[in-house]
């Protein structure tokens, strides 16, 4: 089979390398047929985190079911199902409390497990971690599309709202105008936010933001930007989406947020452990912060049947698509600002 390798910062190649194959019952054989780049994978790209060269990448999947082991019960051959960016057993403590992404048997799917940036990936935990497709939709291109960002930034988008405590009437303040950060805008509204102030550096993107349902957009940097989101919110928001992860942004979204809110947050935080958390401003002020790795898996079903009824469409976040061989240009384009996010069809 075909993937995508990472050989080092800006060096994405697409080449030849062993198919994986059922290790364990459990297992599931997923021949990838839609898959994405992720903001996250630019931190690799870029060479501000690290990560092994000769890796397979990517990990955000839909396909068809190719086989399965003997104790697999959920899914079955030819069907199409989607999985969330770790995979989970279903069943252990944490996943039967929703926190999916804490499973004690979970795993990733780089490895052996094929990276989702390729043609065919083994899902380990194939009950607990795959999600079918109806199969009215299986071939509708369309629906395909928006179901896609259902395997990380819709859900992750979701879990900062949630984590922000987003509800009914309320007024809430969106930090970052990339794909998680636009899906965040569309979970706010969707959870009933009567008022959204998307904060981005981008125009193009903060267009798509009111698309999505924000109210008003901040495009200024710095104090004029903190400045404006405060007026605009008559002192801050109870409710802060930090979906970025730099430390700016998290800064950002505690001087933003009203005192007695919350910041829910689900960017990796990079650069926070050298600069600091600004963790006086949310003691003096009583700002709650909430987030982490978004449980995906938790959220799947819910978004999908919104995704599938016509009420919930985060399609517009791709802006390229490419073929497989496309992957490198992907990931130069989206590191470049060229594409929100890039849509890869294998």
């Amino acid at each position: 089979m075909r993937a995508a390798i990472y050989n080092g910062p800006g060096d994405i190649t697409v080449e030849e390398v062993p198919r994986p194959t059922i290790d364990a019952p459990t297992d599931a054989i997923v021949r990838v047929t839609h898959t994405a780049i992720c903001g996250s994978d630019l931190w690799f790209y870029r060479g501000e985190s690290d990560r092994e060269e000769g890796s397979r990448v990517g990990h955000e999947p839909m396909g068809i079911v190719e086989e399965v082991g003997g104790a697999v019960t959920s899914v079955e051959p030819g069907d199409r199902v989607f999985a969330p960016f770790l995979i989970s057993c279903g069943y252990c403590e944490f996943c039967r409390k929703g926190l999916h992404t804490s499973c004690v048997n979970g795993d990733s799917w780089g490895g052996e497990n094929g990276g989702c940036q390729g043609e065919y990936i083994r899902s380990t935990h194939a009950d607990g971690t795959l999600v079918r497709v109806p199969d009215r939709y299986a071939d509708d291109e369309d629906t395909l599309r928006s179901v896609l960002p259902l395997t990380d930034v819709l859900a992750t988008g979701h879990h900062a709202a949630v984590s922000a405590g987003v509800g009914e009437g309320d007024t809430c303040i969106v930090v970052g105008d990339g794909a998680v950060g636009l899906c965040g805008v569309l979970a706010a509204r969707r959870l009933g936010a009567e008022r959204i102030v998307s904060m981005g550096h981008h125009e193009d993107r903060l267009d798509v933001a009111e698309q999505f349902g924000a109210t008003e957009t901040v495009s200024a940097r710095g104090e004029e930007a903190l400045e404006r989101a405060t007026e605009l919110t008559d002192g801050g928001a109870n409710h802060v989406l930090e979906c970025v992860g730099a430390a700016s942004a998290m800064d950002t979204a505690i001087e933003v947020c009203r005192p007695g809110g919350t910041v829910g947050y689900v960017g990796v935080p990079h650069g926070v452990d050298e600069s600091g958390l600004d963790v006086f401003g949310l003691f003096r002020q009583n700002r709650t912060l909430r987030g982490g790795v978004a449980p995906v898996r938790a959220y799947a079903e819910d978004l999908l049947a919104d995704v599938l009824q016509g009420t919930l469409d985060p399609s517009p976040i791709f802006t390229k698509t490419v073929d497989l061989d496309g992957v490198p240009e992907g990931y130069q384009a989206m590191d470049e600002r060229e594409a929100i996010k890039v849509l890869v069809k294998v």
